[in-house]
């Protein structure tokens, strides 16, 4: 995979974060999300790769661009497996809250987990508690591992989860064991990305939510040296029929970071579209548009953090051809 495509899809990310970030707080996620998928998708046919949608929209039925199976790209470079969410956080961005995020992630072909539209058990964290972490195993317990990986008091952890009254009784345990909780309304891909940046104040992503923005998590923590283990959690018989078409046979089994993101090199990069303890979400001013993103590779596990600032006048459009 060529280093270039980190800064390419920077370009994506911002023009999606660019054009999304008008519907902030206008309480309407259909537009904020269609605003997003449009602008990535103009800025994606410059891009010099030979791209496959295995995380998307939706199906093709489903969705009129972005969707799974779509091809992306130029139609030259590298074969690549691309993961996209235009705008994760939809709700986020219709109420104007914090941690939406423009998100793509790609790996060599082939090595993106191609995961069904469903919910999936988390457990997430960064370096240092890599390995000490079991998705298995009691609240108590992951608690422990991290609190002693990051030589804390299990009082000083913050838990990040999504508030959702199917995590009544986690947080319950967690309040049970003196840690502290971030409850979070939607963005679990920012959470996840948290937990390996100090700053943030996140040690730690427990509970369940999208499948697909678990492989995004993955990408983004494989990069970052962290970590993620997930566990599908099909509600139905056509979810579980899904699983197994797309060769997951075992849905009880855990699913580690090589199931969710194989081989050696893949690329994360994120915008943002509304403010968050990572990134900040994009500024208007005049016929100027400011936005903050983050781009990493895992082969060379460079991480940068780059300020953009768009003439809208130059590019009402998004894209230079």
């Amino acid at each position: 995979m060529e280093r270039s495509l980190s800064m390419e899809l920077v370009r994506v990310t911002e023009a999606a974060a660019l054009a999304s970030a008008r519907w902030m707080g206008r309480g309407n996620k259909e537009g904020a999300d269609q605003a997003a998928t449009e602008a990535m998708r103009d800025v994606f046919d410059t891009v010099p790769m030979k791209g496959t949608v295995v995380i998307g929209e939706g199906e093709m039925d489903e969705a009129p661009m972005l969707y799974i199976g779509e091809r992306l790209g130029n139609g030259y470079g590298p074969r690549v497996d691309v993961a996209v969410d235009p705008l994760e956080g939809t709700n986020i961005v219709a109420s104007g809250e914090w941690n939406a995020l423009a998100v793509i992630a790609i790996a060599d072909k082939g090595n993106l987990l191609h995961a069904p539209d469903m919910y999936m058990e988390k457990i997430a964290v960064g370096p240092e508690s890599v390995g000490k972490v079991d998705l298995d195993a009691p609240i108590i317990d992951n608690l422990r591992a991290v609190a002693k990986a990051k030589n804390k008091d299990i009082e000083d952890l913050v838990v990040a989860i999504l508030k959702r009254e199917r995590h009544a009784a986690k947080i319950q345990k967690i309040r049970e064991a003196g840690a502290r909780i971030k409850l979070m309304g939607d963005g679990d891909v920012a959470a996840a990305i948290n937990t390996a940046f100090d700053d943030t104040g996140v040690d730690i992503l427990l509970g369940s939510g999208g499948a697909p923005e678990g492989v995004l998590a993955a990408v983004g923590l494989k990069c970052l040296g962290g970590e993620i283990q997930g566990k599908l959690l099909p509600s139905n018989e056509e979810e579980l029929a899904r699983c197994k078409k797309m060769g997951i046979d075992d849905v009880n089994r855990v699913l580690m970071m090589d199931d969710l993101v194989s081989g050696d090199d893949c690329i994360f990069a994120a915008t943002g579209v509304t403010d968050g303890e990572l990134l900040q979400g994009v500024r208007y001013h005049g016929h100027t548009g400011h936005t903050q993103s983050m781009v990493m590779r895992a082969k060379s596990g460079t991480v940068r953090f780059i300020d953009g600032k768009h003439s809208l006048q130059k590019k009402p459009d998004l894209v230079i051809r």
